[in-house]
C-alpha cells in the first residue's frame, strides 16, 4: 500500500491519513480482511508523527472501515470498500449543504422527510 499526503492540503494531517487509507480501500489496494502496516511504519513512510497516524486509524475504526484486533493488528473491515464510498458521498453532501446554508440538523430533517 503506497500512501501519500498532499503538503498543500489545508486539512489536518490525521484527516489526510484517513482519507489516503479510504482512497486505497476504494481503489482496491486494500481489500476487506487485509492487514495494514503498523502505525510506526506508516508514520515513517508518510513523514508524520505516529500519533497522527493512530488518530487517523481511530477515525476509520469509528466509521467501521477498520478493525483493531489484539495480536493481529489493524485490518480492513468487511464491506469497508462500499462503506468508504458511501461515507465519502455523505461528506460531500454535508459540505455542499453547508455551502448552501443548511446545517446538519437541516439535512437530517430532509432525510427523514419532515422538511
Amino acid at each position: 500500500m503506497l500512501l501519500k499526503l498532499d503538503t498543500t492540503d489545508t486539512r489536518p494531517l490525521h484527516e489526510q491519513v484517513a482519507g489516503a487509507i479510504r482512497r486505497a480501500i476504494a481503489e482496491g489496494e486494500c481489500a476487506p480482511g487485509d492487514r495494514l502496516p503498523p502505525a510506526r511504519d506508516l508514520s515513517r513512510a508518510l513523514g508524520v508523527n505516529a500519533n497522527t497516524v493512530l488518530r487517523g486509524l481511530r477515525t476509520l475504526r469509528d466509521e467501521g472501515v477498520l478493525e483493531f484486533r489484539r495480536g493481529r493488528g489493524v485490518t480492513v473491515a468487511e464491506g469497508a470498500d462500499q462503506r468508504s464510498e458511501l461515507l465519502a458521498r455523505v461528506r460531500l453532501l454535508v459540505d455542499d449543504a453547508a455551502l448552501q446554508g443548511y446545517s446538519r440538523a437541516d439535512l437530517i430533517e430532509m432525510i427523514r422527510g419532515t422538511a
